[in-house]
Parts: C-alpha cells; structure tokens; sequence
C-alpha cells in the first residue's frame, strides 16, 4: 500500500523532549517546595497533554483544578522558555525526515504539547521542512486518543485513510491511528516500553528510524 502521509507524534518519536518536561515541572515544584521526580517518573507522566503531566506531578491532595491551573502556566513559561536545552532529535530522525521528503512522502505533526510548544520545536529541529500539518493541543480539540486531530489532517490534506501511516512511541498514538482508521508503527525508542505498545494493539514495532522505510 503506497504510503502518501506519514503523521508523527512529537515527544518520544521524532525528539527526545524528556530531559527539559522533566526539568521545568521540577523547577515550578521547587519554587513551591514540593517533591520533584526522577527522569524515569517523567517519561510515564508525559504523553497527555501538558494538564495531565502536572497533574500527575503534584502531590495528591493539591491536584485541585485551580492548583493544576496554575502550575501548568508557570511550567508552560518556564518551558517554552528552555524548550531546547537538552532536547534533540532521536538518532537517524533527521535522515528519515529528509528521505522521507525526498521520496515525495508528505509529512504531518500530532502531538498532544501545547500548540505553541509543538510549532515552536518543530522550527527550531526541522528547519526548511515542509510539513503539512503541525498540530498540538488547541482549545476545543480533544487530545489524543481522540482521532479529532487526524481526521483534522486528513480532512485538510485530502489523503485517503488508506495512504496514512501515523507513527508514535506510546500506547495513547497506537489507539489514535485505531480510532481514525489508519495503519500505524510503533516505536521502541521513546518514552515507553514495547510491552505498552503491543498492549495497545500494536501490529507494527520498529527499533530504528530506517525501518519505518520498509513500511511504507
């Protein structure tokens, strides 16, 4: 099956974003002077949305809506002002990227990062690529699972499900590609472990960039 598009999840797939999520949630809970957490710790609070990962953060009884709320937007300033300290893409990402455009494979972003956040890396790593459609978390647009933001892609790009291959590192991107009807691979070197993948379903696992290649 010709492959047309390829929509890639953000954090754990194309970048290696752990290190500065994990710094700045720590730093906004050391201002507050509460417990910080372990790089390992970080890489199962990501994956939803930044609400989610400071939920998780906080200790249990201050997860109130208005403590969340005001976590997130000071992790969000600090954030977006480190956003590429330690961050990087993965190991044989760039090359990928570039064959990818050289074979006429149109590219896409769905990441459940703050819209800001999201657009804001994928300039910074991906220079002079032309993606068809970089999109994080918006208002109004459920996060993935939610398959809104593919239906969203496709809907503006026009390419049949059938010509999509999604690619993501967690269980959340294997049930996305499910719920909108397109194949899918997971990938073994981000934030989670294969046995999430094939828990969620996953047909497709892949341990290097390159063989995603052979999947198209």
């Amino acid at each position: 099956m010709k492959t047309e598009l390829v929509i890639f999840d953000l954090d754990g797939t194309l970048l290696d974003t752990i290190g500065d999520l994990a710094v700045a949630c720590n730093a906004v809970l050391a201002l507050r002077g509460l417990p910080q957490h372990s790089y390992e710790e970080y890489c199962h609070f990501v994956g939803n949305g930044i609400m989610r990962l400071v939920e998780r953060a906080l200790p249990e009884p201050l997860r109130t809506p208005g403590n969340v709320a005001l976590v997130r937007a000071d992790f969000v300033k600090y954030y977006t002002e480190h956003i590429d300290t330690y961050t990087r893409p993965y190991e044989g990402i760039p090359d990928l990227v570039a064959e990818l455009v050289r074979r006429g494979v149109r590219l896409a972003v769905a990441s459940n990062k703050f819209q800001a956040g999201t657009e804001k890396l994928v300039r910074l790593f991906f220079p002079g690529v032309e993606f068809a459609a970089v999109f994080g978390q918006r208002p109004d647009v459920p996060l993935k699972p939610s398959p809104a933001v593919v239906e969203e892609i496709l809907a503006l790009t026009g390419v049949a499900r059938e010509h999509v291959l999604y690619v993501g590192d967690s269980g959340v991107d294997i049930e996305t590609a499910a719920a909108a009807g397109v194949r899918s691979a997971g990938v073994t070197w981000g934030f989670r472990d294969r046995e999430e993948l094939l828990a969620a379903g996953a047909r497709q696992l892949v341990d290097k960039p390159e063989e995603l290649l052979a999947l198209l």
